[in-house]
């Protein structure tokens, strides 16, 4: 739902002829997000209900950070206030369970670690948000990224780092090719510059050229068939999900050549079938990488989304 939404907002700011239409499946998506039954997983995990546990100091990050995403982009689009009341309680929320952690970080689900590109999300929210509401969390986001410029980068490759423990500290992780990707897709939302830097750094430590051109799971080691939990299968040493991802980036940076290549390689990995006015990615789903993550990445084209 969450990249699907975005799609819809890349598509009514590329299309503007589509942009009620995008307004009403936002909506619709919106709504399917807010259900009882997709709310039930994050409820679940958090033995509360996300959207009747405001005053909780459980995080629930994910579930909220994605929500207010997806409100901020209906309303980017052109959407009314229906859903403003909830938008402004996601994001106070948001905020306010932030500013308890002692890193602005919070966790995605109990027992786990800091997943930086989840809490991306979260930040890219606020800063949607405070373009509605006079900057009101802007300083949070502002010293998010203050700290992970200067706290949270890998010292090996320059990349910002995917995990992190509760106290921000290191942990024994592995850079990865499909985390770094999404991250800097994020950061496109929030920092120019810092986005292109993160992603100038992707691709010395994780490009792979030739036939099949895109981004490796692995910067340190070879992987010509394998399987990962996150990124799926790993084809000759590349990461589906994070040549994916990295399409995002390619896109907003205008860099053509690269995405080129990078879509080329979806097509002979992805196996385009052709329907009846319809084409699809054969092996997305297997591959961990749905038809509306691609969408989404290759549609990320550079503009004020708020003009």
């Amino acid at each position: 739902c969450p990249m699907l939404s975005a799609a819809m907002v890349n598509i009514s700011r590329l299309y503007p002829e589509e942009r009620k239409k995008s307004v009403e499946q936002i909506g619709r998506l919106i709504d399917i997000v807010m259900s009882p039954e997709l709310r039930e997983y994050d409820a679940a995990r958090w033995d509360e209900d996300p959207l009747e546990s405001w005053n909780s100091e459980k995080s629930h990050m994910s579930y909220l950070s994605i929500l207010a995403w997806m409100i901020g982009g209906y309303k980017a689009v052109g959407g009314d206030d229906r859903y403003d009341d909830v938008y402004y309680r996601l994001c106070s929320t948001l905020n306010w369970r932030m500013k308890q952690s002692p890193t602005l970080n919070l966790q995605t689900y109990p027992g786990e670690p800091i997943y930086v590109p989840d809490m991306l999300v979260a930040i890219v929210a606020l800063n949607n948000f405070s373009r509605y509401s006079d900057n009101l969390y802007q300083s949070t986001v502002d010293d998010w990224l203050h700290r992970a410029k200067t706290e949270w980068i890998d010292k090996e490759t320059g990349l910002l780092k995917s995990f992190l423990d509760y106290e921000g500290k290191e942990m024994p992780v592995l850079m990865r090719g499909s985390y770094s990707a999404l991250i800097c897709y994020y950061l496109t939302f929030l920092d120019e510059q810092f986005a292109r830097e993160q992603y100038a750094l992707l691709k010395k430590h994780f490009m792979q050229n030739g036939l099949l051109t895109g981004i490796c799971e692995y910067h340190d080691r070879t992987c010509w068939m394998g399987f990962d939990i996150d990124s799926g299968p790993i084809l000759f040493n590349l990461s589906p999900s994070g040549t994916a991802f990295a399409l995002g980036a390619a896109t907003y940076f205008d860099d053509t050549d690269f995405r080129k290549r990078l879509l080329r390689s979806g097509e002979i990995v992805g196996s385009t079938i052709r329907g009846w006015n319809t084409n699809h990615y054969l092996l997305a789903n297997m591959a961990l990488v749905g038809e509306a993550i691609a969408l989404a990445m290759r549609t990320n084209a550079k503009k004020d989304v708020f003009e």
